[in-house]
């Protein structure tokens, strides 16, 4: 019997997630991976400085490094990637599922989705806010943004290894679901009635998804109307703005304070 094109197109994607690697670099970056259980490294590369400089990351890394020559460094970065002699070959962390990681309990937790936030510097800046702040996970879209990359990693300075990034087939019902588990969920808009303040003042004590848009086009209008509750950052001028990851730490520090 002939497979539906829907199961095989399904099968397809899982071999293609399930082959998917990436190198990380730099010093700090390596050492963090290393230092993972949960990270399935492949290969490891080195040049003999950088290899002095993790010497105690080695022992338990499960890989034997490849010493590498500084002038020929044998792997496939982009030109400019300042990889400071160190680089490994890892698949992307699974998490779990979002019902899992988002669990109530203890603390009103609080969340991060970002709609078509593709940039993974930024996608790595928003890592580390959420970790300094607590957020349970940063959620995103498969498509339309930053996969885990070694640029996104090297941002993040070790956020990657210890926040979860969870990507989701569909944003808006990934908070549909959230909304079922109790969640609040917040988007951030410039032309928002309400401020950040008084969001988070209404949202004191309950659990709160934080949702920011690419610069730019913001949010997508279903994402829009999936949320509860929209907020804006006063600007003290007329005119002004935040990137995206600096609006992020914004809202997190705000939603963190909310009691």
């Amino acid at each position: 019997m002939k497979k539906p094109q829907w199961v095989i197109e399904k099968e397809r994607s899982r071999r293609a997630a399930a082959a998917e690697t990436f190198w990380m670099f730099g010093i700090h970056a390596v050492r963090d991976a290393l230092a993972n259980p949960m990270r399935e490294k492949l290969r490891l590369v080195l040049t003999k400085n950088a290899a002095d400089r993790l010497e105690d990351a080695l022992p338990g890394a499960g890989l034997e490094p490849e010493i590498a020559d500084p002038r020929k460094f044998p792997v496939p970065l982009d030109p400019g990637s300042v990889h400071q002699g160190a680089a490994v070959e890892v698949k992307p962390l699974n998490w779990g599922a979002v019902e899992e990681v988002c669990r109530l309990g203890g603390q009103p937790p609080l969340v991060v989705a970002l709609d078509r936030v593709t940039d993974p510097h930024n996608v790595g800046a928003i890592l580390r806010s959420a970790e300094v702040f607590g957020a349970r996970a940063v959620i995103a879209p498969s498509r339309h943004s930053a996969p885990e990359t070694g640029a996104l990693a090297k941002t993040a300075c070790g956020a990657l290894e210890r926040q979860p990034y969870l990507r989701v087939k569909n944003l808006s019902d990934t908070l549909e679901t959230l909304i079922g588990m109790g969640y609040r969920v917040v988007g951030l808009d410039g032309e928002a009635s309400h401020t950040l303040a008084e969001a988070a003042a209404e949202c004191a004590g309950q659990p709160v998804v934080l949702v920011l848009g690419a610069e730019g086009p913001g949010l997508r209008d279903r994402t829009k109307e999936t949320c509860q509750m929209m907020a804006r950052v006063p600007f003290a001028g007329e005119f002004g703005s935040l990137n995206v990851s600096n609006a992020a730490a914004v809202g997190l520090y705000a939603m963190a304070a909310r009691g």
